[in-house]
C-alpha cells in the first residue's frame, strides 16, 4: 500500500506487480503517477515530469530564485 503524492489517498499496489517507470492512476483524484522506486515503493506525479520534458524540448529554462529578486 502506498499513498498518492497529490491527494494522499491510499493506493493498493503490489510492489512485485509494477515496474519502475510504470504509470498508474489515482482512483481518488485521477492523477497520473509514475513508479519512481520499488524499495520502498514510491510514486511521483507523471504530469510534472512530462512538463519538465516539454520545457527541455522547447529550450525553456527552469525557474530560479533569482527570477523573483
Amino acid at each position: 500500500m502506498v499513498n498518492c503524492p497529490i491527494c494522499d489517498a491510499e493506493i493498493d499496489v503490489e510492489e512485485d506487480e509494477v515496474d519502475e517507470g510504470e504509470v498508474l492512476s489515482c482512483d481518488e483524484c485521477g492523477a497520473s503517477l509514475r513508479v519512481a522506486g520499488k524499495n520502498p515503493l514510491e510514486l511521483e506525479s507523471a504530469d510534472e515530469e512530462d512538463e519538465e520534458e516539454a520545457d527541455e524540448a522547447f529550450g525553456v529554462e527552469p525557474d530560479s530564485e533569482e527570477d523573483w529578486k
